[in-house]
């Protein structure tokens, strides 16, 4: 909560014990001063709980919902206007202004009013076929914006993303999350000083893309501590989504009802889908589990076993898909290197008993695996 917001509450309780107070002493002036100004007090402090209650009850909803629910609220003013046009007109004015026909008015006004919110709600993007030579752009489909996680910015492929163009002008920083880097700067800790440092820098070279159009928000929750829970606040508060490399996020969007875009299954994705037959030029890095069996890695971090390989430690060579196994950790290319030839069969139980390989790699090729997730 801002201290804007603090201080505008504060006022109108202020204005509305005074209003409250002053209502009392001239409506109920046969009363003692004490039981007049109390009535008033609780008056004043019930009407500003509401007043609250229904701000914290709104704060959820976006800019865009209350421009909605205004249009349609004058909506169902005009249409109550009519219908008690036609009320007054076939019972008389005079009477139809009678106390007991009061109710039946105010229930064409909620009535109406009610109608006309959830049909302008239902169809927001129409608005201009109501009002000509008026268009309202329909935000149904609008390309949301995009909040940053401080993690994405550990990882140098936002700035490639970015240049894309994908991203121009709905890539969005909060202060906070600024704020909070900054002072990992000033860290005893090397390491959260580090990886600080770099995030400042990609955030730096993110704002050097002149189509991309960066920009900084102020929204903060202060009572909220975590920053993670701040920013999917902060997220439904604007209604935007956030951008992460934190595959552990991916579950938290679904309880909060925020989509969450990893960087590592949009690079999944994108992933080319390697076909049996094609052949690749691999660096054998390592030997495999099996006899003459080489280990290499392409660009992605995906893991190629290449019969043959053995020999070639090093170097680089050519070699002919056999079959990609998808596993949870990624995928897995087998291939014949060429100067096998078609001499070399490819035995399916080979896959199956290579696979546990994949949870036992070491820190180098777990790294360089987790880039294909």
């Amino acid at each position: 909560m801002t201290i804007s917001i603090i201080f505008i509450r504060i006022l109108y309780t202020l204005l509305s014990i005074i209003f409250s107070i002053s209502f009392a002493m001239q409506n109920f002036a046969g009363e003692s001063f004490f039981i007049t100004v109390s009535m008033g007090l609780l008056g004043g402090l019930l009407l500003s709980g509401c007043l609250v209650a229904l701000d914290l009850a709104t704060e959820k909803f976006n800019l865009r919902s209350f421009n909605t629910a205004v249009i349609g609220l004058f909506f169902g003013y005009l249409m109550s206007q009519a219908v008690l046009l036609i009320f007054d007109g076939i019972i008389g004015k005079e009477v139809a202004l009678a106390t007991s026909y009061m109710p039946l008015r105010f229930f064409i006004f909620l009535i109406s009013s009610y109608l006309a919110m959830t049909m302008t709600a239902r169809a927001v993007g129409e608005i201009h076929a109501s009002i000509p030579f008026v268009e309202f752009k329909q935000t149904t489909f609008k390309k949301k914006d995009i909040l940053i996680e401080t993690s994405i910015l550990n990882d140098s492929r936002i700035i490639d993303l970015a240049s894309t163009g994908l991203l121009d002008h709905h890539l969005i920083m909060p202060k906070f999350a600024l704020k909070e880097l900054q002072n990992q700067v000033e860290s005893s800790d090397e390491v959260i000083k580090g990886k600080a440092r770099r995030c400042l820098e990609v955030l730096k070279k993110l704002e050097s893309i002149p189509s991309l159009d960066l920009r900084f928000v102020d929204t903060d929750f202060p009572d909220i501590k975590d920053p993670m829970a701040k920013l999917v606040q902060i997220a439904r508060f604007s209604d935007t989504n956030i951008i992460t490399s934190d595959i552990n996020r991916i579950q938290q969007s679904t309880i909060e009802g925020v989509r969450i875009i990893n960087i590592h299954m949009l690079s999944h994705a994108l992933k080319p889908i390697t076909q049996a037959g094609e052949s690749i030029n691999i660096k054998i890095q390592r030997y495999g589990k099996e006899a003459r069996q080489g280990v290499g890695y392409l660009d992605d971090g995906t893991m190629v076993v290449v019969n043959g390989g053995a020999e070639f430690i090093g170097e680089t060579i050519k070699a002919y898909v056999l079959s990609v196994k998808h596993t949870s950790s990624g995928r897995m290319i087998f291939c014949n290197a060429a100067e096998e030839g078609s001499l070399l069969t490819h035995d399916e139980d080979q896959d199956d008993e290579f696979l546990p390989l994949m949870d036992n790699l070491d820190e180098e090729d777990n790294n360089k695996n987790f880039l294909a997730l």
